[in-house]
């Protein structure tokens, strides 16, 4: 983009966005931190008048979604029909209407996996016996393009292929004609998937407003997921498998508050209380 173009609104915008896709404050004041020494740079070579003032109120912004990373449930779309409708609006705002992306958007949420592991995702890593994906790379940025690795921490998952997103799987493997090596969700070029390429294609927070979610993001797909996985009741170990969290308090987020187990422990107490006071002939009478 020329110099002569950028804006404090435009830059500010951008900054609302590094937020909403993740990125963490050390990341955004480096960014800050270059964005300024170009500019100034510019305006001393007289490419531009005036170097545009950073944006204020970003930390805050920035806290706020910190803080409800924190609560993860939160963040999750509250049934099937949400999730639909989203994946349909998304496609619909999309040049020529590209089915895929609400295909990457389905599976993202069924799956848990994050935008770049739905890019990953090759023939060769379905198992249509069992229904299981084995997820073992994601496509991510890096310097000269976009590149597949290892998924985040390195771990090889396997995640099982529910009822609903199995049409759409059989469809793409029909699609790449056997190859095992083919991707299943691509580009409308036949492109890798970045979260950004998702979000530019799709017009993403356009959508995301006119459905009445003010802060979604495309990282809550599999938050989405993994929070209908804990309310079906899948054990907490197979759920931290599924998520490949290495530490099991990242997964008990995603865990509905149980009072059961508390409720129960209450009754216990109040059962051995009471088998004391009855040897001794001492129950209260409002027992």
């Amino acid at each position: 983009m020329p110099l002569d173009l950028i804006t404090a609104g435009l830059v500010q915008d951008a900054t609302y966005a590094w937020i909403a896709d993740g990125c963490n404050r050390s990341t955004i004041k480096s960014t800050f931190a270059m964005l300024h020494r170009i500019l100034h740079q510019a305006v001393a070579d007289g490419l531009i008048a005036h170097a545009p003032a950073h944006p204020t109120g970003w930390q805050h912004e920035l806290q706020q979604a910190e803080d409800e990373l924190l609560e993860p449930r939160s963040l999750a779309l509250r049934d099937w029909d949400a999730l639909a409708e989203l994946s349909d609006a998304l496609v619909d705002a999309s040049h020529d209407h590209y089915r895929s992306w609400g295909d990457v958007i389905v599976h993202s949420a069924c799956t848990a996996t994050r935008i770049g592991e739905v890019s990953g995702v090759r023939a060769m890593d379905i198992d249509t016996a069992q229904w299981i994906l084995t997820c073992r790379r994601q496509t991510t940025p890096a310097p000269g393009g976009l590149v597949d690795k290892r998924p985040k921490g390195g771990r090889v998952r396997r995640i099982p292929i529910i009822e609903p997103l199995r049409p759409q799987i059989l469809r793409h493997l029909h699609a790449v004609h056997g190859d095992p090596r083919a991707r299943l969700c691509t580009g409308p070029r036949g492109g890798r998937i970045t979260t950004a390429v998702l979000r530019d294609a799709t017009h993403w927070d356009i959508v995301i407003h006119a459905l009445g979610y003010e802060r979604l993001r495309r990282h809550d797909l599999r938050h989405t997921g993994l929070t209908w996985m804990a309310d079906a009741g899948i054990p907490p170990h197979t759920l931290q498998e599924i998520a490949g969290h290495r530490n099991y308090d990242t997964t008990r987020r995603y865990l509905h508050p149980d009072l059961r187990a508390p409720a129960e422990a209450g009754e216990t107490l109040t059962r051995h209380l009471y088998d004391q006071l009855r040897r001794t002939d001492r129950i209260p009478q409002r027992w």
